[in-house]
């Protein structure tokens, strides 16, 4: 049995196999980082901004579906620095401690994000519950020209993260999503306070924005806690793999043992033991695995392990090389 992988010592994704020199292009996708952090940069002035005026609005208004709005703004500001400052740490190189390198803090702040989220929403609710019960007066035109402005700084945001890709930019592009359904939620609640004096719009309708945090919330939390647990990305699962790679590589007769996670939910990595016809070239297989695998499914790094047919030297493989339960 040989191991065809080989870490070189200080770079993450690089490797050769038998000879053949694999990479990965990562130039192009540290131009594609460099972008992201530049829209993110981008949104979080024009959110900084203009959470500073919902939240003075709010409070001279009265209303606390602007108050709920500010909150909204103000973690996602706070969303757009903790994304930005995963790119950054995440550029530094591998070590001999992180392997990996720092990647996997784009997830992690993905994650801490949905959780500030969630907290978030249970203060709006509690804050609409008790404004239903006490009903006190709210300033409707001021509210509205702020709930407005809102809007625009929220619009504008949004389209600075046009072209998002990473999780972290995905991420912040739904909360700004919900900031700007949020601006039309307070919007509405002023209009009808203007034009019936129904105060009870404002908790009413801060509740539908406390809705709209959760939901951007529970996403963004599970989708990175996908990630944390090394769960397979969307459009890349072990079924994937195997009918991508059996029939189409010559020499290779069976996969199995394939694990398929990512490190900041974009690129799949995939580990395998390829079962090989007697007789083939172990570094043609391999580079065909590698070219398949990268064009097909955008894998950003593959490990392979070779077994000659019927042979599986692991414990746990049955009859005639193939993996128990795979």
């Amino acid at each position: 049995m040989a191991h065809a992988h080989r870490h070189e010592p200080h770079h993450h994704h690089g490797h050769s196999h038998h000879g053949h020199s694999h990479g990965h292009g990562h130039g192009g996708e540290g131009h594609a980082e460099q972008a992201g952090e530049r829209r993110l940069q981008l949104a979080l002035g024009i959110l900084g901004a203009f959470t500073l005026v919902e939240a003075l609005g709010g409070w001279f208004a009265n209303s606390i579906a602007l108050l709920a709005e500010a909150a909204h703004m103000l973690a996602d500001s706070a969303s757009l620095v903790l994304a930005i400052i995963a790119i950054r740490v995440g550029r530094r190189p591998a070590s001999l401690r992180r392997t990996y390198g720092h990647r996997r803090y784009q997830p992690l702040a993905a994650f801490v994000n949905g959780q500030l989220l969630l907290l978030l929403t249970v203060w709006v609710v509690y804050e609409a519950l008790l404004r239903l019960m006490q009903r006190p007066a709210v300033n409707a035109p001021l509210m509205l020209g702020i709930a407005v402005i809102g809007g625009v700084a929220n619009l504008a945001a949004f389209l600075a993260l046009s072209g998002a890709r990473s999780l972290n930019e995905r991420g912040a592009r739904a909360h700004v999503l919900s900031d700007l359904l949020g601006s039309a939620a307070a919007s509405a609640a002023a209009l009808v306070i203007l034009a019936t004096g129904w105060t009870v719009a404002d908790p009413l309708l801060s509740l539908v924005v406390a809705a709209l945090i959760f939901r951007s919330a529970w996403a963004l939390t599970r989708e990175s806690a996908h990630v944390l647990l090394e769960g397979a990305p969307t459009g890349c699962d072990v079924k994937d793999v195997e009918s991508e790679l059996l029939g189409h590589v010559p020499g290779l007769v069976g996969v199995h043992h394939v694990h398929v996670w990512s490190m900041t939910g974009e690129r799949p990595t995939v580990t395998l033991h390829a079962n090989l016809a007697v007789g083939s070239r172990h570094g043609e297989v391999i580079a065909a695995i590698h070219a398949r695998l990268e064009q097909r499914l955008r894998v950003e790094h593959t490990t392979v392990q070779i077994e000659e047919e019927g042979n599986c030297d692991t414990p746990d493989c049955g009859p005639s090389g193939r993996a128990v339960g795979s």
